[in-house]
């Protein structure tokens, strides 16, 4: 399984940073006994190794070298690549660079490597076979993506940053089959690339008969890109306690996720 991680943004909420926003300190992990502070992505990073994922891809800018120097060629297991996106462009546009590296039959989870959320076992629950969504509850819906499912589960639209959204979900992340991937990379350039947010994209999909499934199995979600949303996130790391902490790093749990991952096979 792959898991693509676009981070070619400029983080233009919460600059001036002396590094790529997705390094931003928020919270602490055990290294080899030490207490080290952790890197928001790398809470999304665990949370796609714990969904089963073992190859990681990260979209960057051609100025984000050290994201490439801190996560090196691995986590917890995963191999990690690097695609770079020649400008910032839009989720779509950072999704689909992605696309060449990854075949019909494999699966792919997607995230946002600048928010926390819980629970992190959650990217686990989605199907296999469709487009999923994995939502989550906001008391400010306007400034997300906000999913309307049927009593099934079924979505029926996303209203991509509207005013007064009828739904108070919102997607956090996701998870597709491979040919899902490359049907909407084929409909996105057949589109003329002008879908910026993946949200109208889906809306799309779903016109053309597509179909997508929204699991409200998140409970928490913090977007760290602001000020205000990074003093929530530590917050919310306070809340949670110790076990909140990614343990990527950490030989023992990596050890672990082989084991598992082992006897699934």
């Amino acid at each position: 399984m792959w898991g693509i991680v676009p981070a070619a943004g400029k983080g233009s909420r919460i600059q001036p940073l002396a590094f790529s926003k997705e390094l931003l300190p928020v919270g602490s992990r055990l290294d080899g006994g030490l207490e080290r502070p952790c890197a928001v992505s790398e809470y999304l990073l665990e949370r796609m190794v714990l969904a089963g994922a073992d190859k990681i891809c990260f979209v960057i800018s051609p100025g984000k070298s050290d994201i490439m120097e801190y996560f090196g060629a691995s986590y917890a297991g995963a191999a990690i690549a690097y695609v770079v996106q020649p400008q910032a462009a839009g989720l779509c546009d950072a999704l689909f660079r992605a696309a060449p590296l990854v075949t019909p039959e494999e699966k792919v989870v997607v995230g946002l490597p600048d928010t926390i959320w819980f629970p992190d076992h959650a990217l686990r629950e989605l199907p296999d076979d469709r487009l999923a969504l994995l939502l989550f509850p906001v008391d400010n819906p306007e400034v997300f993506d906000a999913v309307s499912t049927e009593r099934d589960g079924r979505v029926q639209a996303i209203e991509v940053k509207a005013a007064r959204p009828q739904s108070h979900w919102i997607w956090g992340a996701f998870k597709m089959p491979g040919h899902v991937l490359h049907a909407l990379h084929a409909l996105w350039r057949a589109r003329a690339e002008k879908d910026e947010y993946f949200g109208t994209l889906v809306n799309a999909y779903l016109a053309g008969g597509g179909r997508a499934q929204g699991l409200k199995a998140g409970s928490d979600y913090v977007d760290v890109g602001t000020l205000g949303g990074y003093r929530a996130a530590i917050q919310l790391l306070d809340r949670m306690g110790a076990d909140a902490a990614p343990r990527g790093r950490d030989s023992r749990f990596v050890e672990k996720l082989l084991e598992n991952a082992g006897a699934a096979r």
